[in-house]
């Protein structure tokens, strides 16, 4: 016997709130370490997924898009949820993913584990979407790069070895993997351009 669940609903308005939504996460990539809001009106989505992980993916995921979910996010709910909603298909290979969800980061694998792209194709790479509880306390970096004027300050519980990772990936460009960090309803990027250091020794 197969499980089902029930389906809730995907944007209000659908046309509106993803061409926000895009904006959002476009202006995120283009000025790192920036909170963005993402005011996207949706009502019950499953746990674990946050309202800005949900509309992230009603906006961005879509049939021609793998996607890799870690442990916590692959319940039968979020599967069939996104399934639904995105038609994306879900890969177990974090290499073989478009875009990766991870909603307990703690435990996620290694950045360099997921595709990474080429010199010549930089674009075949993985973007991943973190959950974190916040992105306003935690642990204190300092974000510099393309888009950031000076410094840029970020505090959130990034998961222990994300830096180092991330300046290794850095070091990849034009190849490596971006980030998009989630809490409640805002987001944050660090893209493979952007230096993460952390302060206080973290």
């Amino acid at each position: 016997m197969i499980e089902t669940v029930e389906l809730s609903a995907g944007f209000a308005d659908k046309v509106t709130s993803a061409q926000a939504t895009f904006r959002a996460v476009m202006q995120a990539m283009a000025r790192p370490g920036t909170l963005q809001r993402l005011d996207a009106e949706l009502g019950h989505v499953p746990a674990p997924l946050t309202p800005a992980t949900a509309a992230i993916a009603l906006t961005l995921f879509d049939h021609d898009t793998p996607l890799w979910l870690d442990a916590t996010a692959n319940t039968p709910a979020v599967m069939q949820w996104l399934r639904f909603h995105t038609s994306a298909p879900i890969v177990e290979a974090p290499e073989a993913a478009v875009f990766a969800l991870i909603a307990a980061p703690e435990t996620m694998p290694a950045l360099d584990r997921f595709a990474l792209g080429s010199n010549d194709y930089p674009d075949r790479s993985t973007t991943l979407v973190l959950q974190l509880e916040s992105l306003e306390e935690g642990a204190a970096f300092e974000l510099s790069g393309p888009g950031i004027r000076g410094m840029a300050a970020l505090c959130a519980p990034l998961p222990e070895g994300l830096v180092s990772q991330h300046e290794a990936n850095h070091a990849l460009f034009p190849r490596g993997v971006d980030l998009i960090l989630v809490a409640s309803d805002t987001i944050v990027a660090i893209p493979r351009t952007t230096r993460l250091v952390a302060k206080g020794g973290y």
